[in-house]
């Protein structure tokens, strides 16, 4: 195994350089959050493809891939699909409104305070996705170095902190580019073909597996469309997400670099799953789904490969782990924090605030890395962070896009009751049901819709600053 050390050990410490170089780019609160609004297609596309597969996409990618076959696709599959939704029809527009966070385009669009509301929502989110991907590297550096599990998620939390705090999105942009590469290279250049040979192919998979592991739907129609509601939706609405957005330099770019990133997630989606359909051939019996991942890589990969598709596995992880962090940060700041003083500034206005962010960074991420220790279960975190996103900010935000009646008195009512709705029906349902954010999302249309019509009309000034910031220029954007 010396030789696969190797690998992760440099791999790890190019991170660590990474944060260092990009320390020295991030001078301005633009360049600190959003990487000075710059990126073009190919860096934009990398980095975009890196956030949304993470530790869930990758390791329980495989997992699914090992119970139901070809059907574990979906999750990763609706991932994709609502990249690419919001990259076609509102990336554009997101990339237009030149703001930092959801909470700010709320209060830009409605012309009132929602911000507070929703940025203790979406916070909650963004800490809990960071979380679950925290969680991930124990299991890997189980794997590599034996370690305890508190150790582990010392360890890799404190790499993800330090580069985050170092060059915030210019650091993370970097490393998650060399973990696109390397989850690339690793999983479906490496892994996959070696995983599908050493079953003995296509055919001797189909012939040692029932037939429904080859059945596009063999997962069951209502567990893909709560896969649809919950990612697909997910991905619409996420600070993590939208903060890639902001990175872009056009409109064009955000359009059609979020394009190519979705159509890579649908590719990683199958990839996983014929893995996992792969490693159940070869081991029938393992005692969790989760470890399908790592028991393939351990014993079937050769020397240094094995090394490299370990690396992608931790790529995987970091990148969600940093962009969460970024965004739980940033939301603590400007939605939170700074609101709470009443230090509030006008949407788009610039102002050197660097050194807050940083220190935020590194408060969220104690605070993750602490949180990660305390819990145990990865799907109930997870589950718990998409359902309050869903059910209590996709209404308004979407609402706010596509219905110009909405008002602040409906937004803030959409947030209030949907919030509320899922943490009741989770409390009643149990946290992995689909009860509560079925009953949950409805709960916040239905407030949204009657408290909005009920309420006077949004401004007529504020909706045509809102306008005119959708039809800004790229490059005013």
């Amino acid at each position: 195994m010396a030789v696969d050390y190797a690998v992760i050990v440099l791999y790890l410490a190019g991170m660590l350089a990474m944060g260092w170089w990009g320390m020295r780019r991030a001078r301005s609160k633009s360049e600190f959050l959003v990487a000075g609004r710059r990126l073009g297609p190919a860096m934009y596309s990398g980095t975009m493809a890196a956030i949304v597969l993470g530790g869930a996409s990758t390791i329980g990618g495989v997992g699914l891939g090992y119970t139901y076959g070809l059907s574990g696709a979906w999750m990763v599959f609706t991932i994709g699909l609502g990249l690419l939704a919001l990259s076609v029809f509102f990336s554009a527009r997101i990339a237009r409104l030149k703001v930092y966070t959801v909470s700010e385009m709320l209060d830009l669009r409605y012309g009132g305070r929602a911000g507070v509301i929703s940025g203790v929502v979406m916070w909650a989110y963004t800490l809990m996705l960071a979380v679950t991907s925290t969680l991930a590297y124990a299991t890997i550096f189980d794997v590599l170095f034996d370690l305890n599990r508190t150790v582990a998620i010392i360890l890799g939390g404190s790499i993800v902190v330090a580069y985050s705090t170092l060059g915030g999105m210019w650091s993370i942009t970097l490393t998650d580019m060399v973990q696109f590469v390397v989850k690339t290279i690793g999983v479906l250049l490496l892994l996959l073909p070696i995983a599908v040979v050493k079953a003995g192919g296509f055919a001797e998979m189909k012939a040692k597996l029932p037939t429904s592991y080859f059945d596009p739907l063999g997962i069951g129609g209502e567990t893909i469309f709560t896969y649809v509601l919950i990612y697909t939706f997910g991905m619409l609405i996420g600070q993590d997400i939208w903060q890639r957005v902001f990175t872009a330099r056009s409109d064009r770019t955000a359009k059609w670099g979020g394009t190519v990133a979705g159509t890579y997630c649908l590719a990683y989606a199958l990839a996983g799953a014929v893995i996992g359909t792969a490693a159940k051939v070869l081991y029938p019996k393992l005692g969790s789904p989760d470890d399908a991942f790592a028991t393939i890589v351990k014993d079937e990969l050769p020397v240094g490969v094995r090394g490299l598709v370990l690396a992608a596995a931790l790529a995987a992880v970091m990148s969600t782990s940093s962009g969460a962090l970024i965004a739980c940060a940033t939301v603590a700041n400007n939605d939170i924090w700074s609101r709470l003083r009443g230090v509030v500034r006008p949407s788009g206005e610039e102002h050197d605030e660097v050194k807050g962010n940083r220190v935020f960074i590194l408060l969220m991420g104690l605070a993750v890395i602490g949180t990660a220790i305390a819990l145990n279960d990865v799907v109930e975190a997870l589950t718990v962070a998409y359902n309050l996103l869903v059910g209590g900010l996709l209404v308004p935000i979407l609402g706010g896009l596509l219905w110009k009646r909405g008002t602040v008195q409906g937004a803030l009512a959409s947030v209030t009751v949907g919030g509320l709705a899922v943490i009741g029906l989770m409390a009643g349902y149990g946290i992995l049901a689909d009860e509560p954010v079925y009953y949950g999302l409805l709960a916040s249309l239905v407030a949204y819709v009657a408290v909005s019509l009920a309420t006077r009309p949004t401004d007529a000034a504020v909706l045509a600053v809102w306008r005119a910031r959708l039809q800004a220029s790229p490059s005013d954007a």
